[in-house]
């Protein structure tokens, strides 16, 4: 597998690209050569590729694997980067490169007819911060978590309190994990957030934007772990509208159709956008009466979720009643449906591959914007495995459908040629079998005829 990725990277020219976009990272003259940036980002592949999560464990695997070496075009003889290397070479490389390689991969889709762009699919999801409760301090004061449950004690009576009794005295008061009030030195972005599975962490938020017909990522975000859907799918949304734009600018444009005259079609040429967004899919976290108008606003058809809220007024509030309205016709039909339950597989399934498969659910690095370089490679890899299923033809339920038919038959054929090869060697040894059988007699009948001589 890593094989014919590597060749489909080389066949695009990964390599002189990249190179030529992190030129200015590198000096020409001064210090020791530096390690690629096209060996650096296949590092980062690799992690999505092995479901490693630190660079740690990205930098061994690479130093224990045959393949990977290959992959990354070392031999037995050269030493692949160390983790420490990794590091160097994130902080200097800017998270405007790492957008421009997660576009790249995105043009490799559109090349293939991966990618569509009209109907995006929104959903977040939080990833577990590498930081600790227990290092938490006040914003005000920068007093730390334990001394000032110590002074809380004390103040209530207990003048030297057991860590029980700290557990016991955090747990009964009340609104005590306020990000207004709370930070964690080490890692600022982090938020005090609560879990799917209902435990309270440091985390943050991880937004995908999926197209609804192929499962390609389009964009991702990192925003803090406590920030809302309605206020986080802004940035979402523009994140995708870059990338198309950006898609369209790097595709051939077709004319439009439309009637123009001479003067037009040499002053004024009207072009049609190839990659145009046009529809977007959320659940019901999603849904707000603002959400709901400023999508009406943009001219993008909406298909959320509602929640039920009752009966609602809507004195005052025209504009979001008829945003409203429109969206809950929509959601009725069938397209919509339709859509609702294709969200559920497709948003999901890239979660699965880059979080949980894929390492990332607990995330090793700390700063959003270095967590949000190591995310966009990771998704983009998630698309390249989309463009290599298409490819090989490999990795689909069809496909492996197919492939479970086509080992029935040769299991089937196989059985049929034994069967037909012990049919031929009993044919061939069948007279054998009968004279061996007869011998005995014939021996017994000479040996009394001797005997009667």
């Amino acid at each position: 597998m890593v094989a014919r990725l590597n060749a489909l990277l080389a066949a695009a020219d990964f390599d002189r690209w990249v190179e030529a976009r992190c030129a200015s990272y590198y000096a020409q003259h001064t210090g020791r050569p530096g390690i690629p940036p096209g060996v650096y980002f296949r590092m980062l592949m690799i992690g999505y590729l092995e479901g490693l999560g630190s660079e740690r464990g990205i930098a061994w695997r690479c130093a224990d694997s045959l393949s990977l070496r290959e992959f990354l075009g070392y031999d037995l003889t050269q030493r692949p980067p160390e983790h420490s290397t990794l590091s160097v070479i994130r902080g200097r490389i800017d998270v405007q490169t790492h957008q421009e390689v997660f576009g790249w991969i995105l043009q490799r889709l559109a090349e293939h007819g991966l990618l569509k762009g009209e109907t995006i699919g929104i959903d977040a999801t939080t990833l577990e911060a590498n930081a600790a409760l227990r290092s938490l301090v006040r914003r005000d004061t920068g007093e730390e978590y334990n001394k000032f449950l110590e002074q809380l004690a004390r103040e209530s009576g207990i003048q030297t309190p057991t860590r029980e009794d700290l557990a016991r005295l955090d747990r009964k008061r009340k609104n005590k994990a306020s990000n207004e009030d709370w930070m964690n030195p080490h890692d600022p972005d982090a938020k005090i957030t609560k879990m799917k599975d209902g435990a309270t962490h440091l985390a943050h938020k991880a937004e995908h934007a999926v197209d609804m017909e192929t499962g390609a990522i389009v964009a991702v975000t990192v925003q803090p772990g406590d920030r809302g859907d309605t206020d986080s799918i802004g940035e979402t949304l523009c994140e995708v509208m870059m990338n198309l734009d950006e898609l369209n600018d790097a595709a051939p444009c077709e004319p439009s159709g439309a009637e123009t005259t001479p003067y037009e079609m040499k002053y004024e040429m009207k072009y049609e956008m190839k990659y145009e967004m046009k529809e977007v899919v959320t659940d019901k976290g999603y849904h707000s009466n603002a959400v709901m108008r400023d999508l009406e606003e943009m001219d993008l058809r909406s298909y959320a979720s509602e929640p039920n809220r009752g009966q609602r007024t809507w004195k005052g509030k025209a504009e979001e009643r008829e945003a409203v309205y429109a969206n809950r016709r929509r959601i009725r039909g069938v397209r919509g449906k339709r859509l609702l339950r294709q969200r559920g597989e497709l948003l999901e399934r890239p979660f699965a591959h880059c979080y949980e498969t894929g390492g990332m659910r607990r995330t090793h690095l700390r700063g959003h914007e270095n967590i949000l370089k190591r995310l966009l490679i990771h998704a983009g890899t998630c698309n390249l495995g989309l463009l290599m299923r298409r490819l090989i033809g490999v990795g689909t339920p069809r496909g492996f459908a197919d492939r479970a038919a086509e080992l029935r038959a040769a299991l089937i054929a196989a059985i049929d040629h034994l069967k037909r090869l012990l049919a031929a060697w009993i044919a061939t040894r069948r007279p054998t079998i009968f004279r061996t059988k007869r011998q005995p007699g014939r021996l017994l009948a000479r040996f009394k005829i001797q005997r009667a001589a």
